[in-house]
């Protein structure tokens, strides 16, 4: 048997934890998240830009999350440094986001946008492999360290939520710098982990993609970032102008991410009664249902509660079973690439359109419409992921 290739000088021997090490690059990588997808609109907005344009400008992300992980993801394999990678995609991240003090303009916006995504969105599908393997056959507790980026979320759209109802919104900027700052100091303090060899090394990434139960378990994916694009990218301002004031806004995105928070901690014994394909499958009917009370049943507090709850299944299992779908069908050399793949195809292709789209539905079609279209593409991926078993063999 080939000998495992590490990532660094030495590897993570059982007897040591750093759980907390992972812990806090997850809390501040999605406290940033919890800084843009709820305000970044409402910061956008506050600049003059159009839904059109808001539209696109989110949609930044989405793009650099869809191009970028696969060269990143390469590199990482191609030379077993997937820690340095990740030290300094999140060190360049940190230096281009400097230049949104400076952006006011449209096209100013969207270069700095572009340039600090393409860094920014390098890092997590290697923490996401690095995490898999520092588990190891402990995989089905994921969720569990995973569940500190939820805190970070909720900890930062709390309190953002609260902060602006007193304060400017362009205050938004320095929350987006502590996180950066956040993500580069625990990026350095992250474990080395051998990535172990496998047999399925030796054949090309592309033959393990283009099997039936991959390109149907991408393609159900996709789908789902697509019907959230419109959630992350107008959410906040639907609430807003529906009456809800921003700290509503804040407690309403909280109490997903918290509903999130308890689906991960019960993950494993979910992962174990059901497995993951029963668990994904009931994520995508569950979404449908969250979507339609989104779209048409705003004005009603209890209904939207209730909607905020399906976050744990429309993101919480879902994301949770995805990822160990991921570690099941990638091995070996291809674990980074294999997450990359999934991060670009999913949260990146589909999360960059149906971030662009949302801008014309809204505007054309009415906010109801909007969440309408997104339930309907999570219905699309729900029949798709009935086709044929997608567990690896």
């Amino acid at each position: 048997m080939r000998p495992s290739i590490e990532d660094s000088s030495s590897a993570v021997t059982q007897t040591q934890s750093y759980h907390w090490r992972i812990a806090g690059f997850y809390f501040f990588y999605y406290a940033f998240i919890g800084m843009f997808s709820p305000y970044w609109s409402l910061y956008l907005r506050s600049l003059g830009f159009d839904a059109v344009e808001i539209g696109m400008l989110m949609s930044v992300q989405p793009v650099m999350r869809m191009l970028a992980p696969n060269l990143w993801g390469w590199l990482a394999d191609h030379t077993g440094k997937r820690r340095l990678v990740v030290q300094i995609a999140a060190s360049l991240s940190a230096l281009f986001y400097l230049g949104v003090f400076a952006a006011k303009g449209f096209w100013g916006m969207l270069i700095v946008l572009a340039l600090m995504s393409f860094f920014w969105s390098a890092s997590m599908p290697l923490v996401e492999a690095t995490t898999l393997s520092y588990l190891g056959g402990r995989a089905a507790r994921y969720g569990r360290i995973r569940s500190w980026g939820s805190i970070g979320f909720i900890f930062s759209v709390v309190g953002l939520g609260y902060a602006f109802d007193h304060v400017a919104i362009a205050w938004l900027l320095w929350a987006g710098l502590v996180s950066e700052l956040g993500m580069l100091f625990f990026s350095l303090r992250l474990p080395a982990v051998s990535i172990e060899a496998h047999h399925e090394d030796h054949q090309p990434i592309r033959n393990i993609v283009l099997q039936r139960r991959v390109l149907l378990f991408f393609g159900a994916c996709f789908l789902m970032s697509v019907a959230h694009g419109p959630y992350y990218t107008f959410f906040s301002i639907y609430l807003v102008e529906h009456g809800y004031a921003k700290s509503s806004v804040g407690g309403l995105w909280a109490l997903g991410v918290i509903s999130e928070i308890a689906m991960f901690f019960v993950m494993p014994r979910l992962a174990r009664n059901f497995g993951y394909q029963r668990i994904l499958k009931a994520s995508f009917a569950l979404a449908v249902l969250r979507f339609m009370l989104i779209g048409w049943c705003v004005d009603s507090v209890l209904l939207l509660l209730i909607a905020q709850v399906l976050h744990a299944a429309t993101f919480g299992s879902y994301h949770a079973s995805s990822m160990g779908l991921v570690h099941e069908l990638f091995k070996g050399r291809h674990q980074s690439r294999g997450q990359a793949l999934f991060g670009s195809l999913s949260y990146g292709a589909g999360g960059m359109l149906g971030g662009i789209v949302s801008g014309p539905i809204w505007q054309h079609l009415g906010s109801s419409m909007l969440y309408t279209f997104s339930a309907s593409m999570a219905l699309f991926g729900f029949f798709l992921l009935q086709e044929r078993d997608l567990k690896a063999g």
